[in-house]
């Protein structure tokens, strides 16, 4: 059965970055992508177009969205009983101590700065996918 992930991100260059390092997986994904944080809660809600979608193993959050920022996304599944035990990655342009205090003040799972390089990138969504998927355990439901 393959990994859910649901990643929430407007920037187009950084989904398909997010794609191709996925692509090259041992492990079998499924990415789920939406582009503001309103359809990260009607996702996740299984709203309308998304009533038969499964919940994400994992989220990856960007902070800086169009109608609803990730802060508000994060703050709204963590208080979310059937949500909250998703774990989430901000996975963000932001190093700002600012956004990682208040990320992790709102129960983020862990906080990554996106890198510029491709390099580093591809590098890091393996490093999210191996410690998620291969090191830790996770609930079933």
């Amino acid at each position: 059965m393959p990994i859910e992930i649901l990643l929430v991100e407007d920037n187009p260059g950084d989904v398909q970055l997010t794609r191709i390092a996925l692509e090259d997986s041992k492990i079998s994904v499924n990415l789920s992508v939406v582009e503001d944080g309103v359809e990260a809660m009607a996702f996740l809600r299984k709203q309308e177009k998304y009533a038969n979608v499964p919940y994400p193993d994992l989220i990856l959050l960007d902070l800086n969205l169009p109608r609803k920022d990730g802060r508000e996304v994060l703050a709204e599944i963590k208080a979310d009983k059937t949500l909250k035990r998703i774990p989430v990655v901000v996975l963000t342009t932001s190093g700002a101590e600012e956004d990682v205090l208040k990320a992790y003040n709102l129960s983020a799972n862990c906080y990554i700065t996106k890198p510029v390089d491709f390099d580093r990138f591809v590098k890091i969504v393996h490093s999210i996918e191996n410690f998620w998927f291969s090191v830790v355990k996770l609930p079933s439901e």
